[in-house]
């Protein structure tokens, strides 16, 4: 492995709260943090394997886990907030914060929204995919040039409160054990949507990973709808 352990204070800089605290969780005492591996800054090296924790679209990541999962063991790590909560930092001087629950709960499923950017990652045998259930505190401030946004309210950062759970995903076996029996043998994603309890939009984005990892195929259409069928490798 070619790597350089030396100081990277460049990639410290932009570091936000979420994403250091993940690092330093995640982390064992033996562990290097900010290890430069064939060119690029990756967050941990785990042993002999390079751990790069993402809070934010996958997109970012996508050549450099390409280019890193073809010579090493490469593991994403995706925090989903299970719970979050929202604080709103005062807009005077000597106000009062405001916090509340979010009324929404992230789940497992949600990593389809960020996997459509390389589903087929995950069938290299280097790389694996790792999915942290987390209790979070987004904290807001508010900007009145951006009005147009959540009527003012930008985040400013997000704060780990306790990991709760972690999915590891080695294979596209791994992904395809999301869905639960009771889908038929020829299915769309509306029915995709009704067996997994997501919205159809997200079963879309399933159906585009799981047809990527040569998983499903399209064998026709029921109307307007795509017909998918499992493949062999199941």
């Amino acid at each position: 492995m070619n790597l350089s352990t030396g100081p990277h204070e460049i990639g410290l800089l932009n570091e936000k709260p979420l994403h250091a605290a993940l690092k330093e969780w995640y982390a064992r005492q033996e562990d290097t943090f900010e290890v430069e591996v064939d060119g690029y800054i990756v967050d941990l090296v785990c042993g002999g394997q390079l751990v790069e924790i993402q809070t934010g679209s996958f997109s970012a990541l996508k050549h450099k886990l390409r280019s890193l999962a073809r010579h090493h063991p490469t593991r994403l790590v995706y925090p989903i907030a299970r719970e979050k909560w929202l604080l709103k930092l005062p807009q005077e001087p000597h106000g009062k914060a405001q916090r509340r629950k979010s009324p929404k709960n992230g789940r497992v499923e949600d990593l389809f929204k960020e996997l459509v950017s390389f589903p087929d990652l995950i069938c290299q045998e280097n790389f694996s995919l790792e999915v942290l259930l987390i209790r979070e505190e987004e904290v807001r401030r508010y900007d009145g040039k951006r009005r147009w946004r959540r009527g003012g309210w930008v985040t400013e950062e997000r704060r780990l409160l306790e990991v709760v759970e972690r999915h590891i995903f080695s294979g596209p076996r791994d992904l395809a054990a999301l869905i639960p029996a009771g889908l038929p043998e020829q299915f769309t994603t509306a029915d995709l949507a009704q067996v997994m309890d997501i919205p159809r939009w997200l079963a879309q984005k399933a159906a585009y990973c799981l047809r990527n990892m040569d998983l499903i195929v399209q064998v026709g259409k029921r109307g307007n709808a795509h017909l998918y069928a499992y493949t062999n490798s199941l």
